[in-house]
């Protein structure tokens, strides 16, 4: 499959499947003229790669964890790897979180009649 094909059918850019490659997430091949050639399955690696992406893994640990996903199997390693990587996601939504109640407060806060504080907000 043509690169064009796969960032189409993939919804991403050619840009981006380019980056992959060079990053060690997917492979390709080439032909006489020099053109990428991608196997049928790189959609779906490209899928998976922007569920990783957006769960916030980086490219180095995305590609630690590819032979583990490639053979479909887990290991010791990678399953302490996805926990730090989970407790890292659980301390950055905690922190989100406590960022909205503060804005929450502050929404309260700027809507409460304050004879104190002549500027009107919104």
């Amino acid at each position: 499959m043509r690169i064009g094909e796969v960032a189409e059918r993939a919804g991403v850019s050619v840009r981006s499947l380019r980056y992959y490659e060079q990053q060690g997430l997917i492979e390709s091949t080439r032909t006489s003229g020099g053109q990428r050639r991608y196997g049928e399955d790189a959609v779906a690696w490209v899928g998976l790669i922007q569920q990783l992406y957006a769960a916030g893994l980086s490219s180095a640990t995305i590609r630690e964890l590819m032979p583990c996903l490639h053979a479909g199997v887990s290991t010791p390693e990678s399953r302490v790897r996805l926990r730090a990587e989970k407790a890292r996601l659980d301390e950055y939504i905690s922190g989100l979180e406590r960022t909205r109640e503060r804005l929450e407060a502050m929404i309260e806060l700027a809507e409460t009649p304050n004879p104190h504080c002549p500027v009107v907000l919104g």
